[in-house]
């Protein structure tokens, strides 16, 4: 355990910082599968509606990634891979929505 008054204050404010961590990573992976879920909405039925809705959750999850990097919770090039994934996987499914209808 901590002795001096200057490491009992790191110990709290290390575990303030992981807790702030944690929240922004947690927010990036549920809105990122939000974002998965409606995807897969819209490739089963592929209508106007539905896909503003899947650009919705993408602006969310870009956003939330991107707060997350600025906070320094994500490294810039993690975020950057897990926006990618994200158009990626947008991509794969809207061009198979389209050779379908």
């Amino acid at each position: 355990m901590a002795n001096t008054k200057s490491a009992i204050k790191r110990v709290e404010i290390a575990e303030r910082n992981r807790l702030r961590n944690k929240a922004y990573a947690s927010a990036v992976k549920t809105l990122t599968k939000n974002f998965l879920a409606s995807v897969e909405t819209y490739a089963a039925n592929p209508t106007p509606e539905l896909l503003q809705e899947v650009q919705q959750r993408m602006s969310a999850a870009y956003s939330k990634i991107d707060k997350a990097v600025k906070r320094g919770v994500l490294h810039r090039n993690n975020g950057a891979r897990k926006k990618s994934r994200l158009a990626r996987t947008l991509k794969r499914y809207s061009t198979k929505a389209s050779a379908a209808s």
